[in-house]
């Protein structure tokens, strides 16, 4: 069973993710300049929606961080009362028991972390805490912070691995297991099983995304803006005119297509197998999470939390999933008074998607919008409410899949 979400979400002038040039991200698109967000921009925005909205419990979310060593020893510390020292040589020393690397650069905390970021249940913080504070006395203590690597790249790579062996052959195997039997279970949280992880050194931990997200481009062809902006001192004389600070800054206003594809099976697969109820929350917190998410991209000084205006649900089994885009390619426009940018984006969407029937065929497909369409034969299933929209597209996914 899948989900493909196909949503139409208008933008006031912003700047929601940005490049390295701090310019919003763009691209060409059937020959026009677009906007865009990127997919990860969009993951993570869905994984804030989880926390926002408490569409996820705090045991099914997962984190991406480096700082695993250090959120552990923070609970060592203030819970178990252990010194910092202490709690920092335990904490990283189960992670590189169980093979995983540490950072080599930097100084203070930076050497407390790992050397690439981790995709783990925020849960296994305080669980990898409790088996350290419970087997304390068989650990040694007394890792040291890491001496300057060798200059060739060869002795660089050697020293790693050699590193990483003599750690987990030296580290106690009972507490080895139990800290890797945690961190495979990270395929049993719900933002760890629909976005998937890869680590590169424990392939076997390694969780394919059972959901997939595209580029986010706009409708429209997309018209780049540049605000100027100055700044005035508070305590300047008022005989001293002008401001202490200008610059400008790129921005656009935009109708975006989001698509997102969600294989309800692999979901199934990833968080056990076992659990319906816990499925059902996780389908449910992703259709939400997916139409509710914003990225956070110069909001403090655009504020452009617009709603999605349009929602296509295509719920069916198995097949190929299919993008829209490509109705787009000839960009959509306001027309005269009475149809604005989301209204020509709707009709394309539609069209494109009623042109597209045979593939669709057998598809159950449901519609939201912030306002009133017209409904006729070979159109999808209108729903007024949101909230129908979401456990109707739910309860089809999940109990079919059932």
């Amino acid at each position: 069973m899948k989900i493909e979400l196909h949503l139409l979400q208008n933008f006031a002038p912003s700047n929601l993710n940005r490049d390295d040039t701090g310019a919003p991200k763009d691209c060409e698109f059937g020959g026009h300049r677009r906007a865009r967000i990127s997919s990860q921009c969009q993951k993570r925005a869905v994984r804030q929606a989880f926390e926002l909205d408490k569409l996820v419990d705090a045991d099914n979310q997962g984190a991406r961080t480096k700082r695993l060593a250090l959120k552990i020893a923070e609970v060592l510390t203030e819970k178990r009362g252990l010194d910092r020292e202490l709690a920092l040589t335990l904490a990283m020393g189960a992670l590189e028991g169980v093979g995983l690397g540490r950072n080599k650069k930097g100084s203070d905390d930076d050497l407390w972390k790992t050397e690439y970021l981790l995709f783990v249940p925020r849960r296994i913080v305080d669980e990898i805490a409790d088996i350290l504070h419970e087997h304390r006395a068989l650990l040694t203590p007394g890792v040291e912070a890491p001496a300057a690597e060798p200059t060739a790249k060869s002795a660089k790579k050697e020293s790693k691995k050699d590193a990483k062996k003599a750690a987990q052959s030296a580290y106690p195997k009972e507490i080895k297991d139990a800290v890797e039997a945690l961190l495979e279970t990270a395929r049993r949280t719900v933002d760890v099983g629909l976005f998937g992880r890869m680590i590169a050194d424990k392939p076997e931990w390694n969780v394919d995304a059972a959901c997939q997200v595209a580029q986010a481009i706009s409708t429209n062809r997309v018209q780049m803006d540049f605000d100027f902006f100055t700044a005035v001192d508070d305590f300047k004389p008022k005989d001293n005119a002008g401001s202490d600070m200008m610059g400008t800054v790129q921005f656009n206003a935009s109708c975006f297509y989001r698509y997102a594809v969600l294989d309800v099976d692999a979901l199934r697969e990833n968080l056990g197998g076992d659990d319906e109820a816990l499925l059902r929350r996780a389908v449910s917190a992703f259709v939400k999470g997916f139409v509710s998410a914003i990225p956070t991209g110069k909001q403090n000084g655009m504020a452009a939390h617009n709603f999605p205006s349009y929602a296509l649900a295509v719920v069916r089994e198995g097949g190929q999933s299919v993008s829209l885009t490509n109705a787009f390619l000839k960009p959509a426009r306001p027309e005269g008074h009475h149809k604005d940018l989301v209204d020509d984006s709707i009709t394309k969407l539609e069209g494109y998607a009623e042109r597209l029937g045979d593939v669709l065929e057998g598809a159950t497909l449901l519609t939201w919008a912030d306002r009133d369409l017209q409904a006729s034969e070979g159109t999808p299933t209108r729903v007024k409410r949101l909230g129908e929209f979401y456990n109707a597209v739910t309860a089809r996914a999940v109990g079919a899949s059932a």
